[in-house]
């Protein structure tokens, strides 16, 4: 080949590059919107569980993906305002951890997809018109399947650890609206059970040694510690408390017992979140989010720490070890 045509064979491959390339539709970014009650590090474990999922799904941040996290950090009134970001942003879907935030996506959106994944009682709260066509714009996992029978499974437990258990302290936030379905569920289990209930409740997140005080006082035997944004981010004092009056405790989230705690029984944070990226799955390849039904938690684990038992000095039964799907000693 003289030089002469090589040059002008170069130029026309040049010239033909750019047009190739413009040619080929472009790749799809989609961006997902999270909406949490509570502040990044309380949220981080769930969301690199979540954006794991999605990776695995084929959703690669950086590639196809762009994430756009929003943290509420306990300070509620901010929700509405972080939702209508996510919208302003252009999203093509929003998932929130709590009842709370899907309130306030679904308050800030009609039209953007909402995926659930901590849903408390969401047909009681309005969240969904049904559990098996949710209708609307709203999907997702519920948290409990049913809170008078979680409740009493937790009693069952703790009446194990302290067979002469008459009276039960549950420590719950009267503020957080799923709160009182679970508070309810919980006194209606003691009376079938024949346990007294006492209320604990926890509105101001810096008096955790305040209802520790009324323990004594109101001779409360062992405690139910149910969920929340504010009891989860206070569980450090919680446990500290709980260890110092030497009180027997069941926690509604295994990572009270991770961080001390002496037992638990609940699903996983990390499943539900892990879950939800199916949910996503769905909606980004054109499954409208009314269509598909929501899901029930698909295990209960019972998580058992033995040196926060030798911390009180209980004696963990046989029995209750051997079902444990995770000690820690």
């Amino acid at each position: 080949m003289n030089r002469r045509r090589f040059l002008l064979t170069s130029l026309a491959g040049a010239l033909a590059a750019p047009l190739a390339v413009y040619a080929q539709p472009a790749r799809k970014i989609y961006r997902i919107g999270t909406l949490h009650t509570t502040g990044p590090q309380d949220a981080s474990e769930r969301v690199t569980a979540f954006e794991r999922s999605l990776a695995e799904l084929g959703y690669v941040e950086g590639r196809n993906v762009v994430f756009m996290h929003r943290y509420s950090g306990l300070e509620l009134t901010r929700l509405g305002g972080l939702a209508s970001d996510l919208v302003r942003a252009g999203v093509d879907v929003i998932v929130t951890s709590t009842n709370p935030s899907t309130v306030a996506a679904i308050e800030a959106t009609t039209t953007v997809p909402i995926v659930m994944t901590i849903g408390v009682e969401p047909v009681a709260a309005r969240l969904v018109k049904s559990i098996t066509k949710p209708g609307g714009n709203v999907t997702g996992l519920t948290f409990d399947v049913d809170p008078e029978q979680l409740a009493a499974k937790r009693l069952e437990i703790l009446k194990e650890l302290v067979p002469s258990l008459v009276r039960v302290g549950v420590l719950w936030n009267p503020t957080y609206e799923p709160g009182t379905l679970r508070f309810r569920g919980t006194e209606e289990a003691g009376r079938k059970l024949g346990v007294a209930i006492v209320s604990l409740p926890l509105t101001d997140p810096d008096h955790v040694d305040r209802v520790f005080s009324e323990v004594r006082r109101t001779r409360v035997e062992a405690v139910t510690v149910l969920s929340d944004p504010v009891i989860f981010t206070r569980r450090a004092q919680i446990l500290d408390q709980a260890i110092r009056h030497h009180l027997p405790a069941i926690y509604a989230l295994r990572e009270f017992v991770v961080d001390g705690g002496l037992v638990s029984y609940a699903t996983s944070l990390i499943s539900q979140y892990r879950r939800a990226a199916l949910y996503v799955d769905k909606i980004l390849k054109g499954a409208k989010p009314g269509d598909l039904p929501v899901e029930h938690p698909i295990a209960f684990e019972l998580w058992i720490n033995r040196k926060a038992a030798r911390a009180i000095g209980l004696t963990i039964p046989p029995s209750l070890l051997a079902r444990a799907d995770q000690l820690i000693e």
